[in-house]
């Protein structure tokens, strides 16, 4: 297998010389999304390097650790564990890849192919943390359903979420608010989505860069109670798995 290398104003990709169009476009899905992300969230990229792999077989020997989190992940969230980012590197299926996971009900391709910035606005997210705590200072783990879900709505997989979330609401028993790891990658965005709508995006911004996890949600919605937001919550979640139209 030949690895070619194409740079674009801030990324540089690293690919199978079969993917050498799609690199084009996730550059410049990426380049598209930077200064939005950036602007939005107060951080800038910085040197990062884009690994597009293909082959999911090759993707989970290079980050093992998307394996594990594959098994921690709601079955009908599974198919969207598509990559992983590092301080350096953003590691993600290449597109070709990530079309052949779709499932066939609405939304499933456009939450795949936002991969590339949803895992960009990880990276964004994070460091940013360590930051504003101050240097030194070790940040407390962060709660998976936040960061998965700031990154699910600053990307715009949110707009495409809803049938994915009409088969979490079939399978197994109802999710916990917050959601849990294994439902953090679906049903994390859900929660911004409501903040969004009730408080508007910037409360969504403060909630993504808060320092303190534990305190981030109820300070996000104007300190009401968190069994009242859960309720709101649920109710949302109803809404979004009604049949559309």
């Amino acid at each position: 297998m030949a690895w070619l290398d194409t740079a674009s104003e801030t990324f540089v990709a690293r690919y199978d010389e079969r993917d050498t169009e799609d690199a084009q476009r996730v550059l410049a899905q990426l380049e598209h999304a930077r200064p939005r992300l950036q602007k939005r969230l107060g951080v800038e990229v910085g040197e990062l390097s884009v690994v597009l792999h293909p082959t999911s077989a090759q993707l989970d020997a290079a980050q093992p650790w998307l394996v594990l989190q594959r098994s921690r992940t709601a079955p009908a969230a599974r198919r969207y564990v598509v990559g992983r980012v590092t301080e350096g590197e953003l590691h993600v299926l290449a597109p070709r890849v990530l079309a052949a996971r779709a499932s066939n009900v609405e939304g499933s391709l456009e939450l795949l192919m936002l991969a590339p910035t949803a895992l960009l606005a990880k990276r964004l997210l994070t460091p940013d943390r360590r930051r504003r705590l101050g240097r030194g200072r070790r940040p407390p783990p962060d709660a998976p359903w936040r960061l998965e879900g700031a990154a699910q709505f600053f990307s715009g997989q949110t707009r495409h979420v809803r049938p994915a979330v009409v088969l979490r609401t079939h399978d197994g028993p109802p999710p916990s608010f917050p959601p849990t790891r294994r439902d953090a990658l679906l049903l994390g965005g859900t929660v911004f989505d409501l903040l969004a709508r009730e408080e508007g995006e910037e409360a969504c911004v403060e909630l993504a860069r808060a320092p303190n996890p534990a305190q981030a949600l109820e300070r996000a919605f104007h300190g009401r109670p968190v069994r009242q937001t859960e309720q709101a919550w649920r109710s949302h979640l109803a809404r979004l798995a009604r049949p559309a139209g």
